[in-house]
Order: structure tokens, then C-alpha cells, then sequence
């Protein structure tokens, strides 16, 4: 493993927490209004206050807010966040496909996706896809950063940031048993409990999360998942009048998933008669993973001015999502994307995969699409903080030294199928389907100054990111990888990445704020690769009329190379080799308003809430993609999987007793290759609107009954064509709970 930095560099290999303490010594109103309180080293910002405060656009999902629908889908819960798209794939989020202001969505593979302040995806520079998501069910809160402030957070830098913070360890003896049944047999169990003493703290959560799935096989065999996780925090402090105060917290989080889930979608006729049916082809497929995640961080203040927060991470991942690829008839072998694109070019192909005849031995090949992935590292922050005589000075300095790879190991099985059933015929050779090991060696560091005068703050940033990105291909006659024949190739990238940003507060109910920063996303590991670069401008204003509160954002992202990446997930080969999409313009509005209906009403309140957001995207330059997976572009086309127009709209009645929530999202049309005009009927997929709903009933302070209903008015919609496909989003599905508080 190559290195190429000064070995006093390496000494500062080390990332950022991300605490920042709120002074205690007394100071100017002007100054003290404005000064910023970060509880814990785990987020990003930490509430609400200090989301609204920042010289970039912000969102704060709070615990208030996540409890109230008690989603376990990571897509219900951004919907609310304006900024944010994605498309569904398996109806449940289980592998969410996010973008921020228009960056790719395709495995959420282009935004930094972190818990707890740690980059969480399965290897983040070298194979960033998210195969794995950490469950938003066990989370207390979901951060979501945008605009020249992310400069703090990369490697991705262009749309913005998640982070998702985990239930922290409580200040005294507390817990809660959450237990929920409902449609297609889905529950949930959630149970946590922990306390803190003077000099030391706990906690302890489990989650299990299963489901048949509401898709239908001709056996009628399982089409759902089973999730298990658990979460173990310990924590040792300094006394409270200890001269140096310090912490050191670890954490310990294991996940185990079995979903039997398929790339296989539908035909366009086949949707249209049958939404929720599965074909028979795709009856053995199952994806099988397994999680672990170690983390120790060291918090030391030195002063009520200095604090420095360390963090040692360590994430395994490993997977195996076994599942049909490849349809042969007559020797003539297919892609089921093709086929099912297709269905009247390949209509013995097609009966193959309904089932509807009997097939030759090895008609069906499934791939085991097998992988290891490690991502560890260390990360630092230190932040410091003063005052003058009008104002306030912080500045924060991160580093982190990072290693991730992607281990590949796949093969090949053939199966027949007789009678609609599938059995297997042959094995394939282990490794000929790819085996090789893509690493990623990276140091990042940054430098945030933020200043207030009075009524305005300036952020200036700036980041650094160093990466060494490597391939050994052992090749596909190589399994136990004892040849010397390896193909090695390697790239790398130096690069810096500067932001500034500004907030003027005009009065408390409006201010206005703005920025510009440098995007990036790294390249891959095939040399010469250019990385992906634009220069983002966002402007902004946050205000209150009367109990109206609200912002707005424009944002303008002018990308000077675009790369779109070789996925599976979208259809592709699943190389993951990225090409060159050349310049692209996505500019945007984002609008957010919240009001209190009955705000004068002592016992109850009925709070508002409207999100807005216009994303326009366009290719500046016209090319043919080699994979056909932007199809060919012509300049002026829009890019595909984001819609131009998306709103949602929540409603709760709220009383001490029992709150009622109704939240609505309307989603709207896109393409799924790029282009201009009306979209083809084949490349679209069209706009929904789907209403949920979830109550509670307060037995008492400890006891409460839930319930929730998904899509409550049972709209049948398509969410995507990909991987292989017409894919239906979750139909009308009603649950019931308990909770119990101690």
C-alpha cells in the first residue's frame, strides 16, 4: 500500500469530529445571538437552531420529527427535505438511490454518506455504491448539508452531505421496547436501554426488521428480507470538576440481512396487468450481507475555547446478492435488461424467464455477485474559538487518513427450468466472473475560518484531498490467486478544494445567505481518469411573517466534467468503470414553509409544513456514451433520473394525549435516458402522488399505541426501470404498535 506524503503529513491522519461548544463567558448580545451549540462529536450540526444558522443550506431532521411516522425507509424520510431526490427500487429502502441538487442518484454512489460523522458507504473512494444503508430506524436524527460548508465533509462535495446520528447514550437510566405488526407480515422490534453514572455511560439497541415482501412469485415463496442489528456504546469521562476534561467513547454495531430481492422487473405489458407479480426466473434470488462497524472516539477539551475530537473506524462489509443475469436460447445469451427492454425481439428468451417453457439445462445463468469491503481509518478535528471586541472567531481544522477496497470473488451457476421450477445444473468455475481487489489510499484535510461582525458571518474553507487509487486484477482462471499474472493499474488525484460562504442577518425573522465552492467526486482507479469538477453558487434567505416561517434557495451547479459510472444497478455491465460526461449545467429552486394553524390554541397545535423543489439540468456539450448508458447526447438534453418537479406537504394534529400526522409527496416524471422533449414512452417513469398516514395514542407517559398506513390511498406506480425493468412502488400497507418508555 502506496503513500505518497511526507511522513510528517501522516501524522495528522486524522478526520473530523465535529463538536463545537457553545462559550460560557459573557459577551455582546449581537455576538451571543449568533454563537452556535453543538451537543455531541457525532453531527454535523446538531438541531434546528444551528442548522438555520449556517452560511449553507441545511436540513435537521429531528427526533421529534422521525418519531412521528417511525419510518423504516430512508426515502420516506428525505422526502420532506427540499434538495433532495432519488428514485425507489425495492419498495422498502433498502438500498436507497439519493441525489443531492441533482448528482447522480444511482446507488446514492456521489454524496458523502456518513453516521455518526463517519463515512458509512461499503468502500467510499474505491467503490462508493451503497449497497449497504444503515437503518434510519435506530437512528435520533438525520443531517442533511448543502451548499460551500461541505468542504468539511467530502470526498463528495458537489450536491451535499448525510449524516445519520445513532441513538446516543443517555444522561440518566432510560429506554424503549417498540414492537410493530402489519400488511405482508412486516414487523418491527426495536429495543434499546442505557444510563450514565458520573465517570461512565451505556447503551445497548437492538432492531430486527423483516418482512414476505408484497411482490408475488408463482411458487409463492418468500419475496421479503430479514434485518437484524445491534448497537453497543460505552463511554468513560472525566469527573465533572476535573481540571482537563476528556471522553472516550466506543462503539460496536453488527448487521445481518436476507432479502430475497431481484435485479428482474417487468415488462411494460406485464406491469400494466400485473404490477406486483415477480417472474418465475427469478425465484432464487437472494442477496445475503453482514455489517460490522467498530469506532472509538477521544474527546479532550483543554479549555471552554479548544476542543480536539479523535476517531478510530474500522467497517467491514461482505455480500453475496446471487441473482439472474444472463438468459440463453438457442446459444444465443442475453442481458435480462435487454430482454426485458425488449420482450418482442426476444420472445423465447422471454418465455424462459416467465416460465412458461420448459428450457435446456444452463438457460439461466445467475450470478454470485460476491464482495468484500473495508473501509477504515483516522480521523481528527480541532476547533478553536475567541472573541474580539464585536466579534466571534472559530476555526476548525480536520484530517483524515483513509483506507478502503473492494474485493471481488464472483461466479457463474447455470440452472433449467421445468415446470416453472428451477434447478441447478452446472457450477460455475469460482472468480470467472471477476476477481480483483480495487483499493483506495486517501489523505483529506481542511481548514474552516468562520467569522461574525455583528450581523454577518463568513465562512471560508478550504479541503484537500490526496487519493491513490489501485486495481489487481487476478483474472478469471485464477481462483485461488497464486499466479504472478496480475494486472496491476493505478491512478491518483491531488486536488484542492475551496468554499467561502456568508450569512447577513437582517433582523431575527430574515436573513440571507449564500456561497460558492468547488465540487468533486473522485475518479476510478483506470488510469488517466479525470476526477469529476464544478464550480456550485447557491443563494438564499431564511425568514418568519408573523408564524410563517420559511426559505428559500436558488443553486446553480456548473460541472466542467461529469462522470457517469458503469452500474448493474442502472442497467450496465457492472464494470463500475466511469467515462466522461463532459459539461453539464443543474440549477435549482428549493423552497420550505412551515405555519402553526392553530398556534394560539393552548391544547392544541396543527403545524404546516410545505417543501418545493425545481431541478433543471442540461448537457452543455453533445457525445455517445460507449456503454449506452447515458444513450447518445445531444447538447441540451436534460439528464436522466431526476424530475423537475417534486413537492410534499405534512399535517399534524397535535394534542398531549394522541397526534395525528398526514404526509403527501407528488413525485415527478423523469427519464431514464437522457434527452429533450417529451419523453418517450419507453424511457419514462411517470409522476405519483402518495399519501401516508400514522397516529398515536398516549396511554400514559410510558405507554403508547402507533399506527401507520403507507400509501393510503393505494396507488399502483412505477418507480424506476432499472436494473432490468418496470419496478412498482409499495402498495397500500396498514401496521400497529406498542411502545413502551422507561
Amino acid at each position: 500500500m502506496k503513500f505518497k506524503l511526507p511522513t510528517a503529513l501522516l501524522f495528522f491522519t486524522i478526520l473530523f469530529g465535529n463538536a463545537q461548544e457553545q462559550p460560557k463567558e459573557k459577551v455582546k448580545d449581537s455576538i451571543q445571538a449568533l454563537d452556535e451549540v453543538i451537543l455531541v462529536s457525532d453531527v454535523i450540526f446538531g438541531s434546528k437552531f444551528v442548522a438555520k444558522n449556517r452560511t449553507g443550506s441545511a436540513y435537521y431532521i429531528s427526533p421529534q420529527e422521525l418519531k412521528k411516522f417511525s419510518y423504516t425507509d430512508i426515502n420516506r424520510v428525505l422526502r420532506a427535505v427540499p434538495g433532495v431526490t432519488f428514485y425507489e427500487e425495492d419498495g422498502f429502502g433498502l438500498r436507497p438511490n439519493i441525489s443531492l441538487r441533482g448528482t447522480s442518484p444511482k446507488r446514492s454512489a456521489k454524496i458523502s454518506l456518513m453516521e455518526d460523522g463517519v463515512l458509512i458507504a461499503p468502500a467510499p473512494y474505491s467503490s462508493p455504491s451503497a449497497y449497504y444503508f444503515p437503518s434510519v430506524a435506530r437512528m435520533q436524527a438525520v443531517e442533511i448539508l448543502k451548499g460551500s460548508s461541505q468542504v468539511q465533509y467530502g470526498p463528495f462535495t458537489t450536491g451535499g452531505a448525510i449524516n445519520m446520528v445513532s441513538t446516543q447514550i443517555p444522561d440518566s437510566f432510560s429506554g424503549q421496547v417498540r414492537a410493530s405488526y402489519g400488511s405482508f407480515n412486516t414487523s418491527q422490534l426495536h429495543a434499546r436501554f442505557g444510563d450514565s453514572k458520573e465517570t461512565i455511560g451505556y447503551m445497548v439497541e437492538y432492531l430486527n426488521y423483516n418482512s414476505d415482501g408484497f411482490k408475488n412469485l408463482p411458487d409463492n415463496s418468500n419475496t421479503g428480507f430479514d434485518i437484524n442489528e445491534v448497537v453497543a456504546k460505552f463511554r468513560v469521562n472525566s469527573k465533572a470538576d476535573a481540571k482537563l476534561q476528556q471522553s472516550l467513547e466506543t462503539k460496536f454495531q453488527y448487521y445481518d440481512e436476507v432479502s430475497n430481492e431481484t435485479y428482474l422487473g417487468l415488462t411494460e405489458n406485464d406491469f400494466s396487468n400485473s404490477p406486483y407479480s415477480r417472474y418465475a426466473s427469478s425465484q432464487e434470488d437472494q442477496m445475503t450481507a453482514e455489517h460490522i462497524q467498530l469506532m472509538l472516539t477521544h474527546q479532550l477539551n483543554f479549555s471552554k475555547r479548544l476542543r480536539v475530537t479523535t476517531k478510530g473506524y474500522y467497517n467491514k462489509f461482505k455480500r453475496n446478492w446471487y441473482k439472474l443475469d444472463d438468459v440463453i436460447f438457442n446459444g444465443d445469451k442475453q442481458k435480462i435488461a435487454t430482454v426485458v427492454a425488449n420482450p418482442n425481439d426476444f420472445a423465447s428468451h422471454m418465455d424462459i424467464i416467465r416460465g412458461t417453457v420448459n428450457s435446456e439445462n444452463d438457460a439461466l445463468l445467475l450470478k454470485a455477485n460476491n464482495r468484500v469491503y473495508i473501509s477504515k481509518g483516522l480521523q481528527t478535528k480541532f476547533d478553536y474559538h475567541w472573541y474580539g471586541e464585536n466579534t466571534f472567531h472559530d476555526l476548525e481544522i480536520g484530517a483524515r487518513y483513509h483506507y478502503d477496497e473492494e474485493d471481488r470473488f464472483q461466479w457463474e451457476d447455470g440452472y433449467n427450468i421445468i415446470d416453472g421450477n428451477m434447478t441447478l445444473t452446472s457450477l460455475g468455475e469460482r472468480g470467472a466472473q471477476g476477481n480483483r481487489i480495487s483499493s483506495a489510499t486517501a489523505f483529506a484535510a481542511y481548514a474552516m475560518y468562520k467569522l461574525k461582525y455583528n450581523k454577518l458571518t463568513v465562512t471560508p474553507g478550504l479541503r484537500y484531498e490526496n487519493i491513490i487509487l489501485e486495481r489487481e486484477n487476478f483474472g478469471s482462471d485464477n481462483p485461488t490467486r497464486s499466479s504472478n499474472d496480475v494486472s496491476i493499474r493505478e491512478n491518483s488525484v491531488d486536488i484542492l478544494i475551496p468554499g467561502v460562504g456568508f450569512n447577513y442577518a437582517f433582523r431575527n425573522d430574515l436573513s440571507v445567505f449564500g456561497g460558492v465552492h468547488k465540487g468533486f467526486s473522485p475518479p476510478t482507479n483506470e488510469p488517466g481518469q479525470k476526477a469529476e469538477e464544478s464550480i456550485n453558487y447557491e443563494l438564499g434567505s431564511r425568514f418568519a411573517i408573523g408564524k410563517l416561517t420559511g426559505e428559500i434557495v436558488g443553486f446553480y451547479n456548473d460541472y466542467s466534467n461529469l462522470l457517469g459510472s458503469d452500474l448493474a444497478a442502472t442497467g450496465g455491465t457492472g464494470s463500475l468503470d466511469q467515462f466522461n460526461a463532459g459539461e453539464v449545467a443543474v440549477s435549482g429552486i428549493e423552497l420550505l414553509l412551515n405555519y402553526d394553524l392553530l398556534s394560539k390554541n393552548e391544547k392544541f397545535s396543527l403545524p404546516l409544513t410545505f417543501g418545493y423543489t425545481f431541478t433543471n439540468t442540461e448537457f452543455l456539450n453533445s457525445f455517445g456514451s460507449d456503454d449506452d448508458l447515458w444513450g447518445t447526447v445531444t447538447e441540451g438534453d436534460e439528464l436522466p433520473y431526476i424530475p423537475k418537479h417534486q413537492f410534499n406537504a405534512m399535517i399534524s394534529l397535535e394534542h398531549s394525549n394522541f397526534e395525528l400526522n398526514l404526509s403527501t409527496r407528488y413525485n415527478g416524471e423523469f427519464r431514464t435516458m437522457a434527452g429533450s422533449g417529451d419523453i418517450a414512452s419507453d424511457e419514462l417513469v411517470p409522476s405519483n402522488f402518495i399519501v401516508d398516514f400514522s397516529g398515536k395514542y398516549h396511554f400514559s407517559k410510558n405507554l403508547s399505541l402507533t399506527a401507520g398506513i403507507i400509501n393510503l390511498l393505494d396507488e399502483t406506480y412505477a418507480v424506476s426501470r432499472v436494473p432490468a425493468g418496470l419496478r412498482p412502488g409499495h402498495p397500500f400497507g396498514a401496521n400497529a404498535g406498542l411502545e413502551f418508555r422507561f
